[in-house]
C-alpha cells in the first residue's frame, strides 16, 4: 500500500509523487494536511495514525503497528478512520471500524482521553467514520450509520447533532471561521433498500448545519453528476472540490453481475 501527493505539474495542470514511506503502510484510509508541510496518515489496516512531513520523513506514531485494542474497547486503536488537528495542535482521532470513540492526543502524540461509546443517543456512535475541528475549537464527528454528524466541544462534551444525511462518511471543512462543510454520502448496500434520492451524493453545509446545496443522489453510476462512494474530499487552492471514490470496494453492490473495470 502507497499514498500519492498530488502536485501542480507542467503536464495538463497535475502530477503525482508516489510516496514510499520507511513503514509498512497497510490500508491509507485517511490524509490530513497540517501546517507546517506535514500530513497525518490514518492506516485502518494496522491500527496507526502517523505524522509524515512531505519529504517522506516519519515524525512520529500514534498506536503500536500491527497491535489493535481489543475490539469496541473504547481504547485507541482498532481500525481507526481519520485524524483531525485542532487550532492549538491537538489531534482528534475517529476510532470507527473497530470502535465506537474519538480519541484526543497532545500535539507530539501522547494520549490526553477518549470519549463515546456504540449506540444511538448524544455522544454515541456507530461507526465513527470521519472528524475535523474549527478555528473555536469546535469538534465535528461524522456518525456515519447514525445518519447524523455530531458536534462537541474540545473535551468531548456533546453540543448537537445534525440530520438530513444518509450515511455521512466523508467529511471536509473549508474555511476555519464559520466554514463550509462537503460531505460524502453512501447510499444502502442492501437490495431492499437501493431508493432514489438517498445517496450516494454530495451535501454542502453552513458552520450549523444547514443544506446549502446537495450533488447527485437520485441513483448511483458513473455520470458527471452521479457517484458511487465519496469517500475522501478536499478543495484545492483556487476552490476546486476533489472527491476520492471507493468506486471498486461499491461496485460489487451496485453491478453484482457485471466485472468492474480496471483501477
Amino acid at each position: 500500500m502507497r499514498f500519492y501527493i498530488i502536485v501542480p505539474g507542467a503536464v495538463k495542470g497535475m502530477d503525482c509523487m508516489r510516496v514510499h514511506t520507511p513503514t509498512k503502510i497497510r490500508n491509507a484510509h485517511g490524509l490530513k494536511m497540517v501546517p507546517g508541510d506535514a500530513v497525518f496518515l490514518t492506516d485502518d489496516g494496522n491500527h496507526t495514525v502517523r505524522k509524515f512531513t512531505l519529504d517522506r520523513k516519519l515524525l512520529f506514531t500514534i498506536g503500536t503497528p500491527d497491535q489493535p485494542a481489543p475490539f469496541m474497547s473504547g481504547k485507541p486503536f482498532n481500525r481507526c478512520c481519520r485524524a483531525a488537528v485542532s487550532p492549538q495542535g491537538e489531534i482528534y482521532v475517529a476510532d470507527g471500524y473497530g470502535n465506537g470513540c474519538v480519541h484526543k492526543f497532545t500535539p507530539d502524540g501522547k494520549f490526553i482521553k477518549s470519549w463515546g461509546q456504540t449506540g444511538s443517543g448524544p455522544g454515541e456512535f456507530n461507526v465513527v467514520h470521519s472528524v475535523c475541528c474549527d478555528a473555536d475549537g469546535w469538534v465535528y464527528v461524522a456518525d456515519r450509520e447514525n445518519h447524523r454528524i455530531q458536534v462537541f466541544d474540545g473535551e468531548g462534551r456533546f453540543q448537537t447533532e445534525w440530520h438530513n444525511l444518509h450515511r455521512p462518511c466523508g467529511l471536509y471543512m473549508l474555511g476555519e471561521k464559520n466554514p463550509t462543510f462537503f460531505v460524502g454520502e453512501l447510499c444502502q448496500q442492501i437490495k431492499t433498500n437501493h431508493y432514489p434520492n438517498l445517496g450516494p451524493r454530495l451535501s454542502i453545509l453552513d458552520h450549523r448545519g444547514n443544506l446549502l446545496a446537495r450533488i447527485g443522489g437520485k441513483q448511483f453510476g458513473l455520470g458527471l453528476d452521479e457517484f458511487t462512494g465519496p469517500h475522501g474530499l478536499a478543495t484545492g487552492s483556487n476552490g476546486d472540490l476533489y472527491v476520492g471514490e471507493v468506486a471498486v470496494a461499491q461496485w460489487k453492490f451496485y453491478w453484482p453481475d457485471k466485472p468492474a473495470p480496471d483501477a
